[in-house]
């Protein structure tokens, strides 16, 4: 089992002051990579020699401290060197033998320095200066692009005997500033990874703690794993059943700690083995992906004749599709599943009685089936004879299609048929925005009810950036303009925001705010079907996998711009940077919100509840899909197009103004909106 840890700082496999680098012979050098576990096979050795040759050219009679082979944990990887100097610092990244500067090497060198100023506490007041040196190449950059507002500079480009120059003329170019201490490289690396790089990482055999901030204004996520971890063992150690509740604003982790319970039990014959299950196709279809190229790619490195499709079939009972599970206790309604821990992300997703009835008679051809899912699935679980614990991830607000339940259908299945179970609740499950009252009131008036106070993240882990985006969506969701504004004037000082009603305009700004490999896209609501004239058709089914794996030389990717994601292809995932088309089947008219879906030639009013509540759960979605940015488009309609009149759009657009959110002029600059 994994060791709970607290997370230290970055790690070299050599680090010394640059004096004593330079009195230091290449075979000392090398000895100490290779006590540090480095491998040096023949390739390797060379391409080690001909770094340590150019850095003792280029660093000659400098003062500082030089790091060889340092380990950037959130990234998989280790940056060739790190140089510290004054206020600099240099992010070396050494391509040997080649006479090129491919974009990717360029993006590589950048991503290191960014992650860096994003999450090492002793790099967030550096100026750094990212160079990629390709060691063959026969011309060299020969100044430094400006900085951006993070102190981040473009990465520069260089051969051989250019790095000298490039280093003199950073060094020539800082401000004034404290000295980076030396014990720089031992502070606090507190990274927020995307799921997929947590998903990576913890297939690998991390711990959440070790990839994930730990400072005191977030929520650990170690805390809450750890405790359902404990919950887990009693069950066992007790012959008890369990359902733990765990609840968290949008971007909390609660998909992380999941992760991380099934990661460290994922040995299909340790009798606490767990399986983590989603309804959410396309999430359980990228991570799959994900892990699937990143565990071959592993593999290669010892095994050239490894097969995808083996690597597959591995990572295959690790993350399965929910609804898949019940169907294996549907074909068979005896034997209980193999696992006796199963972790349910986004809980409340699952289906009501009336919806699963209805799927079953007509897809399954069973035509007695009289449950909802979430009953039925603690009944799978049930037959268990010892013991049995669910774990249900709650998403406050997300519920988005017809048919789920809310986790009130988990509630009452509890409540109703299985007074036995222990049950473990955050205690903010009693919050408006988890629509549990009623259900939780009767559980608890009947049942041992245990209130958790380390089952609830308080804190968004999605942004890094913008602890309160989660806040301010759902002050500008529930009309609260006063608090929305408050809260924007904190938000856009790290987290940039606009709203513009040009939608080239916003693509630009995404482009110019992306940096490295920083994924940014299109998303727009499922019911946005006037988006059209602006080459925005949402019936234009995406596949997750491609828009959300490939890199931008695929068309069929993210990156483009040009296929927009729904919020039923996105939840659960995220992107750096979001370009969020805002069309009028969610409109303000008159102080509130409006609801409607486009039926044949024009817009219909949404009259149900439950559908209005899902409507607004997309903008929800959509609206904290963004780690580090967000554009919002509104557009000007055109009053010739009676389903695009300029007061469908207009209202909505002084609306956000008024909440805060800077508008994009021409020049793609950012001014605060009036109130």
């Amino acid at each position: 089992m994994t060791e709970w840890t607290q997370p230290t700082g970055l790690s070299a496999y050599y680090g010394a002051s640059i004096s004593e680098f330079l009195r230091s012979t290449e075979n000392e050098i090398l000895g100490q990579l290779a006590r540090a576990g480095v491998d040096l096979a023949q390739a390797q050795k060379n391409a080690f020699i001909e770094e340590i040759g150019i850095l003792h050219d280029a660093l000659q009679d400098l003062d500082g401290r030089i790091y060889m082979e340092f380990e950037v944990p959130r990234l998989a990887s280790r940056i060739d060197a790190v140089v510290t100097m004054g206020t600099a610092l240099f992010v070396i990244e050494f391509k040997c033998g080649s006479d090129q500067f491919n974009r990717a090497d360029i993006n590589q060198a950048w991503d290191y320095g960014l992650d860096l100023k994003n999450f090492h506490a002793g790099s967030h007041q550096a100026d750094i200066f990212p160079i990629l040196v390709a060691t063959a190449a026969e011309r060299s950059e020969s100044y430094w692009k400006e900085a951006h507002a993070d102190g981040v500079r473009p990465p520069a480009c260089c051969g051989a005997s250019g790095l000298r120059y490039l280093i003199e003329s950073a060094l020539a170019a800082c401000g004034a500033g404290p000295r980076i201490a030396e014990s720089w490289a031992a502070a606090a690396y507190q990274p927020t990874p995307t799921i997929i790089e947590a998903a990576q990482a913890m297939f690998a055999r991390h711990s959440v703690d070790a990839i994930s901030r730990s400072d005191a204004g977030a929520k650990n996520l170690a805390v809450t794993s750890r405790r359902v971890d404990e919950i887990v063992l009693q069950a066992r150690d007790e012959g008890r059943k369990s359902i733990v509740f765990v609840t968290g604003v949008p971007g909390a982790g609660k998909t992380l700690v999941g992760l991380d319970i099934a990661t460290r039990r994922r040995e299909t014959d340790n009798p606490t083995h767990a399986v983590f299950l989603s309804g959410n196709g396309p999430l359980v279809a990228v991570l799959r992906e994900a892990l699937t190229r990143d565990e071959l790619a592993r593999c290669k490195q010892t095994d050239k004749s490894v097969r995808k499709g083996d690597v597959a079939q591995r990572v295959k009972p690790f993350i399965q599709n929910v609804h898949h599970f019940r169907d294996d206790g549907v074909r068979d309604t005896v034997s209980p599943p193999h696992d006796h821990v199963v972790i349910f992300d986004e809980a409340q997703r699952a289906w009501s009685r009336e919806q699963t009835s209805n799927f079953m008679r007509r897809r399954k051809n069973v035509a007695d089936f009289d449950q909802s899912e979430p009953e039925f699935l603690v009944s799978y679980m049930d037959r268990h004879k010892d013991w049995a614990v669910i774990v249900c991830l709650v998403g406050g607000g997300q519920e988005i299609n017809t048919g789920e339940d809310g986790i009130a259908g988990w509630l009452n299945a509890v409540h109703e048929r299985f007074s036995d179970w222990q049950v473990f609740i955050s205690p903010r499950l009693t919050d408006s925005e988890y629509s549990a009252g009623e259900a939780l009131e009767l559980l608890s008036s009947k049942q041992d009810v245990s209130g958790e106070p380390d089952l609830h993240l308080a804190v968004s882990m999605r942004s890094f950036r913008a602890e309160k985006l989660s806040a301010f969506v759902k002050a500008v969701l529930d009309s609260e303009v006063a608090a929305a504004r408050d809260i924007a004037s904190e938000l856009i000082e790290r987290y940039p925001l606009a709203v513009t009603r040009d939608l080239d305009e916003a693509k630009r700004w995404i482009r110019r705010q992306a940096r490295g490999n920083e994924r940014f896209g299109l998303v727009a609501s499922s019911e946005a079907h006037r988006m059209k004239p602006h080459a925005v058709d949402i019936r234009v089914d995406i596949n997750p996998v491609h828009w959300f794996l490939n890199d931008a030389s695929d068309t069929r990717s993210s990156y483009y711009l040009e296929d927009a994601a729904t919020e039923f292809q996105i939840q659960g995932l995220e992107l750096d940077w979001v370009c969020m088309t805002w069309d009028a089947d969610f409109r303000r008219h008159n102080n509130s919100w409006r609801y409607r879906s486009f039926r044949g030639a024009k817009w219909q009013n949404i009259k149900k509840p439950e559908r209005q509540r899902y409507l607004l759960n997309a903008y929800r979605v959509l609206l904290t899909r963004a780690r580090q940015g967000m554009v919002i488009f509104v557009p000007p309609g055109d009053d010739s197009d009676p389903t695009r009149q300029t007061v469908y759009y207009d209202e909505t657009f002084e609306y956000l103004k008024a909440t805060g959110v800077p508008t994009l002029t021409y020049r793609g600059r950012a001014t605060f909106g009036q109130a």
